[in-house]
């Protein structure tokens, strides 16, 4: 009897090369570009949880939503971010994550798991170069600008 299992497949594939992709180089390019990209419909309704996917020179692969909540919070499935960090052979990244209440300080919850993905992608070799939280009036407040990173 011949026993069968599932095939697992795992691939990335990019349709604008990174050579020509935007370079990040502070806090506000990346909070400018994830704020843009955010849909303005719902950044002031229900936190969601992005993460901005980077090459070695800081040159952006992409931007994948991770998770999209309540009005006062959003589960981070790290298995989920550390799949997406993985299959796209990301070296660094940046978190993202909106609070609808246009409040800028990050709870504690915010600094626990920021700390938890951190820990993480020391396994992986990748950089965690921020956090930011993006707010809907275009606001933004970086754990890297502010020390805590």
């Amino acid at each position: 009897m011949k026993t069968k299992v599932n095939e697992i497949k795992i691939s990335y594939r990019e349709k604008l090369s990174t050579s020509k992709a935007i370079s990040i180089k502070s806090s506000e390019d990346a909070a400018k570009l994830i704020f843009q990209g955010w849909n303005q419909d719902t950044i002031g309704l229900q936190e969601s949880f992005k993460v901005l996917l980077l090459n070695n020179s800081n040159k952006i692969k992409g931007i994948y939503q991770v998770s999209t909540g309540s009005i006062t919070g959003t589960l981070v499935d790290m298995r989920i971010l550390f799949a997406v960090i993985i299959k796209t052979l990301s070296v660094g990244v940046i978190l993202a994550h909106n609070h609808p209440s246009n409040k800028l300080k990050p709870s504690e919850a915010d600094k626990q798991l920021t700390d938890k993905i951190q820990q993480a992608a020391k396994l992986f070799d990748v950089n965690v170069l921020d956090h930011l939280i993006i707010t809907p009036d275009g606001n933004y407040y970086s754990f890297a600008d502010n020390g805590l990173l």
